[in-house]
């Protein structure tokens, strides 16, 4: 059985137990359908399949390729690109496999929901801009998009809309009061929607690893919203590890020490084997002084040795979605230590756009 010290490096490993904990602390909490996983963190079928195993089988998915890649997996009971596309050849291809996937696709505008419509995508969320500038119709004109949807014959099923800008509020009492504000307009655009749309119209989709417990049920606005997009929370970074959530760092990229001097260290994981859009990654018990396209340069803190040449070394991503898109296959381990055994491999198998 391999182990650890006998893999290529830099290497993506996953801890089993870890990821098992991660997983249950989140369903308990967001059960089945009102979890919408998000297949952007990890851009994995197999992972994607040991989430629907225990109940979570509706997808968030930020790209085409992920959309049809996990249809063609056999993943495809309810699918979102929450995210809008205005490329035709992408469109008719999801729109190819809508019949033996149900493919949702997000809009914001005429522009989107024209193309879907004449692409033949039959479902559509409107995209709500509820304070984070990226993505979104303002909630004043959700209303008029959801009647022209319906007009091109396409199907409205809800509402969503991504308060990302509220992720890494600290205070949680500060960022329960912003979310509830957010999802309060997207609350009222739901209403409005719903008003000039089908039966079928009945989602409010929002939320992220950062706000996943806020919800609260016996809140009137926030109980409304009746899936979160989470998907961080699985295998987390050291971004969302900053945070008092429940979940665990459960993913690292083993790194092989290739050069000792006096007062540093060197390993062979750099800036083509981690997203760095968060900062540096971490190393436990060391000092990360910075990163080269192939080389982390560290030292050590508190008087502990440097390692020796030839040993491996965890690094913990401080963002995990660009970190994995940056490897073919996953790793995954009984347990986290350098002499773990590899008992799995994920392949990272939707990759690209």
């Amino acid at each position: 059985m391999t182990q650890i010290v006998n893999l290529s490096t830099p290497a993506l490993v996953v801890d089993r137990q870890k990821f098992d904990a991660n997983v249950a602390i989140m369903t308990a909490v967001r059960p089945g359908l009102t979890l919408r996983p998000h297949i952007k963190a990890h851009k994995s079928t197999a992972l994607a399949h040991e989430l629907a195993k225990v109940g979570h089988t509706a997808f968030t998915c930020a790209t085409p390729r992920e959309i049809i890649g996990m249809a063609q997996a056999g993943l495809g009971s309810d699918l979102l690109l929450a995210n809008e596309t205005v490329d035709p050849v992408r469109l008719r291809a999801m729109a190819a496999l809508q019949d033996t996937a149900r493919i949702t696709v997000a809009i914001d505008s005429e522009t989107t929901a024209t193309l879907a419509a004449e692409c033949g995508i039959k479902d559509v969320l409107i995209d709500v801009n509820v304070g984070m500038p990226r993505c979104g119709v303002a909630p004043e004109r959700a209303a008029t998009l959801a009647t022209l949807a319906v007009s091109l014959g396409l199907n409205v099923r809800g509402v969503m809309g991504y308060e990302g800008h509220l992720m890494a509020v600290a205070d949680r009492d500060e960022q329960r009061a912003k979310v509830r504000s957010a999802m309060g307009a997207l609350v009222e655009c739901f209403d409005d929607v719903r008003a000039h749309s089908g039966d079928d119209c009945t989602i409010i989709s929002a939320g992220g690893t950062g706000t996943f417990d806020l919800y609260d049920p016996s809140d009137p606005v926030l109980a409304r919203v009746n899936e979160v997009q989470a998907g961080s929370y699985a295998l987390m970074d050291s971004h969302y590890g900053a945070l008092e959530l429940p979940f665990v760092q459960a993913l690292y990229v083993v790194g092989t020490v290739i050069s000792v001097s006096d007062s540093w260290a060197v390993i062979d994981v750099g800036l083509k084997s981690l997203g760095m859009d968060h900062g540096n990654p971490t190393i436990e018990g060391a000092s990360v002084w910075f990163c080269s396209d192939e080389h982390i340069t560290f030292s050590m803190k508190d008087g502990r040795p440097l390692p020796v040449v030839g040993s491996r070394v965890l690094v913990r991503p401080a963002h995990i979605d660009p970190t994995i898109a940056l490897h073919e296959v996953m790793y995954v381990v009984d347990q986290i230590k350098t002499d773990g055994q590899v008992i799995d491999t994920w392949p990272v198998n939707l990759r690209h756009w």
